[in-house]
């Protein structure tokens, strides 16, 4: 997912439902990204992402909220990644195009934003990762 949003110094990762942190940990790591914010809701995933951030010292780096993103607010994000089903990325679809800055590219893996244009599209091992280039994959003019 980073490798094709093309990550790397300069971009702020924002990874909604981050599950154990492993996204957020690889984009500063390994590609470099400036930031990375993750939000997840299960409170005991939060605290395994969290412990992961600390043993690889990265809390400089990396912040997690344990709370929903949609209270969160998307306009640092240069990329966004998702992982989500095909009616929670249609439930944020409107909030992305309402937060997201121009530039800002979402991946999401296996499941599409519908109505969205997909600007590129990988397949790995039976997975889809879908890119998507705001504001390119809705602004049809």
């Amino acid at each position: 997912m980073l490798e094709l949003a093309e990550v790397g110094p300069g971009d702020v990762v924002y990874d909604l439902g981050c599950g154990d942190g492993r996204i957020l940990v690889m984009a500063v790591r390994r590609f470099k990204a400036d930031l990375a914010v993750g939000y997840e809701i299960r409170r005991e995933v939060y605290e395994t992402a969290v412990a992961r951030v600390e043993r690889v010292r990265l809390q400089d780096k990396i912040r997690i909220m344990n709370d929903n993103f949609s209270t969160g607010n998307l306009s640092d994000a240069s990329v966004i990644t998702l992982y989500l089903t095909t009616a929670g990325n249609e439930n944020l679809r409107p909030k992305m195009e309402a937060e997201a800055k121009p530039e800002t590219r979402v991946v999401s893996h296996d499941f599409r934003v519908t109505g969205w244009r997909i600007s590129r599209e990988e397949r790995l091992k039976g997975h889809s990762i879908h890119l998507y280039r705001i504001p390119d994959a809705y602004d049809l003019h």
